[in-house]
């Protein structure tokens, strides 16, 4: 049967805008050998220097902390490189315990996210700036909020894998879920971009330095890219940043996640092209996924139905999208870029590329969340625990341990595991 020519073109219009998975995926799996990967390696970032395509990607393993570690491709596709010890590890409370610490009980926290349920450095994005190496992660401390955490490495030492990181410092307000940071690799106008999710949006800060305090100086979310309007689009519940966004003829490619109120359980990828001079614009956007988890490597693991992005680099006049499948492996997919760039360019244009001011997001920080409580043996009653964190007792139970605000001496809280614990359920 003939096809019309009109369908015709549409399909193949379609098809340059679909990311290729590669054949031979999952790049990496969980490595038995490993402790500290033996449950899931996922959500890679991704640089490419010195003809390597460069790899940090989140691990758990038995200690259920997320630490990073490193593995290296030259073509993009095969893994040439992986290293037995981790690439980055947390070293700050904000980050958790220490990974290398036995526990048995579940978790009950409500911000558990991929299975790492003793928290820990988690999704992390890179971003080159002269010579230095940005980069930009979720930190979670296993109870409070998640926020975003920043550190950096000179690129000689990143290149010779001297894992001489600075030490981390977070750059987003404290009481408030903040995620999918990522920095655009130059200055505009003198400011460095920096992009987050506060749900349910994408949010954008200009800033005139990276030297946050890590007290008083936060992120604000000063401009946003929002969901799309209709309950039918496919990305309007909630959208995040994949990897930093790749400057290219037509724009910067920003590659972004995104869930749909009518699929709400399924994470999908899409594209949009932002202004070169203003990157708060949005030129054009995906009017449907380019990439969805239909195949088993993205629906059997910790989480069926996720395909998340973390990294993106240019190999030639190739694009290759980093991701993670079911919060289990890494995989990769890609597509001839200038193909993929005049599609979304010429037939996917906002109709009105605007910059969108937010309402600075430090407000929500005015509400604090509910106290952890703890028994003290002293005052002899029930109080809000001072500087609470998670820790695992010498008989191996799990708890809550902090300080008493009146006599400033130890007090904790024992915490059970729950079936519900196990369900792994990710929150905003």
């Amino acid at each position: 049967m003939a096809v019309r020519k009109d369908t015709k073109e549409k399909q193949i219009s379609n098809l340059q805008l679909t990311l290729e998975r590669f054949d031979n995926n999952p790049i990496l799996k969980p490595d038995p050998a490993h402790l500290w990967e033996t449950k899931a390696v996922f959500n890679p970032a991704a640089i490419y220097e010195g003809g390597k395509v460069h790899i940090l990607y989140r691990a758990i393993g038995e200690t259920d902390v997320s630490v990073l570690g490193y593995a290296s491709s030259t073509d993009g596709l095969h893994i040439d490189e992986r290293f037995d010890k981790p690439a980055y590890v947390p070293r700050e409370p904000f980050e958790g315990v220490t990974p290398f610490q036995p526990y048995t009980a579940g978790m009950t926290s409500t911000y558990i996210s991929g299975g790492g349920g003793f928290g820990g450095c988690e999704d992390p994005r890179l971003t080159r700036i002269g010579k230095q190496v940005y980069m930009t992660y979720v930190a979670y401390d296993g109870h409070s909020p998640p926020r975003v955490a920043l550190s950096s490495i000179n690129l000689d030492d990143f290149l010779a894998r001297r894992w001489y990181w600075k030490k981390p410092v977070l750059i987003s307000p404290p009481y408030i879920v903040d995620k999918n940071a990522c920095i655009l690799p130059e200055k505009i106008n003198g400011k460095y971009v920096i992009f987050h999710r506060v749900f349910p949006n994408i949010l954008i800060d200009l800033v005139d330095d990276l030297d946050f305090d890590g007290k008083t100086r936060w992120l604000e979310g000063q401009f946003k890219i929002p969901t799309r309007a209709l309950s039918s689009d496919w990305d309007s519940l909630k959208v995040g940043c994949g990897p930093p966004p790749l400057k290219t003829k037509d724009g910067w490619l920003l590659i972004y996640q995104a869930v749909g109120s009518c699929d709400e359980s399924r994470y999908k990828i899409g594209a949009m092209l932002l202004d070169l001079k203003d990157p708060t614009k949005v030129l054009a956007r995906t009017k449907k996924p380019i990439l969805e988890p239909v195949v088993s490597y993205e629906n059997d693991g910790w989480k069926a139905g996720v395909v998340y992005p973390c990294g993106a680099v240019v190999i030639k006049d190739r694009l290759f999208v980093y991701y993670g499948g079911a919060d289990m492996v890494v995989c990769v997919a890609s597509t001839k870029l200038n193909n993929f760039l005049d599609e979304l360019s010429t037939n996917h244009k906002e109709v009105k590329p605007l910059s969108i001011a937010a309402h600075p997001v430090t407000k929500a920080a005015e509400t604090k969340p509910e106290p952890e409580l703890g028994y003290c043996l002293y005052c002899n009653e029930m109080k809000a625990i001072k500087k609470p964190r998670h820790v695992v007792l010498k008989n191996l139970k799990h708890a809550v341990q902090g300080i008493c605000p009146d006599c400033g001496r130890k007090i904790s809280r024992l915490i059970k595991g729950t079936e519900s614990s196990k369900k792994n359920k990710r929150k905003p």
